[in-house]
């Protein structure tokens, strides 16, 4: 019981599952600002989920909840051709209290939007250096934002506890 195994048989279906991710960034580097990103919001008393799907069809790198129901969407740069080549994140304000981009100490903050927060972050932890406005969101769309959050965390969860959740209930358990 103790062996963690690289794939599971479902037993329903006798298809195997690969292994699940619980979700996060690709590059090695972004997620070395992540994991930083997640200690420095757990600092600050929030608590996160990375790669978590908007409404809007994006996904925000990290989102933090807050204990007074506040949201944060930490918007992860690691080089400088990502955020020339990424537009969309302006698309996020509109789903959280307050915007943030992390960069690694090397990144040159010097071209990142004044009108953002600002964390620098590496994979031991990291520093708000630059308070993020706050525009809170309107109450409907704050209690779907954390339906949301709370849901895709729940899912990741109950996947992990159980490999065979998605096809033993006939469905893709996804992040909503």
């Amino acid at each position: 019981m103790t062996d963690i195994e690289d794939h599971v048989d479902n037993a329903v279906n006798r298809v195997t599952i690969p292994p699940v991710s619980p979700g996060g960034p690709q590059s090695q580097a972004a997620r070395e600002i992540c994991r930083g990103v997640v200690r420095v919001l757990s600092a600050h008393g929030l608590t996160a989920i990375s790669e978590l799907p908007l409404p809007n069809g994006r996904r925000a790198d990290v989102m933090g909840l807050a204990a007074d129901g506040a949201l944060w969407i930490v918007e992860i740069k690691s080089c400088i051709e990502d955020f020339r080549a990424d537009h969309k994140w302006h698309e996020y304000r509109d789903y959280s209290d307050r915007l943030f981009f992390a960069v690694d100490p090397d990144f040159p903050r010097e071209i990142l939007p004044e009108d953002a927060g600002l964390i620098v972050a590496d994979r031991y932890g990291g520093e708000i250096l630059r308070a993020a406005p706050e525009v809170r969101l309107p109450a409907p769309k704050r209690k779907a934002m954390t339906l949301r959050l709370a849901r895709a965390a729940a899912s990741r969860l109950a996947v992990q506890l159980d490999p065979t959740l998605p096809a033993a209930v006939g469905l893709g358990i996804g992040d909503v």
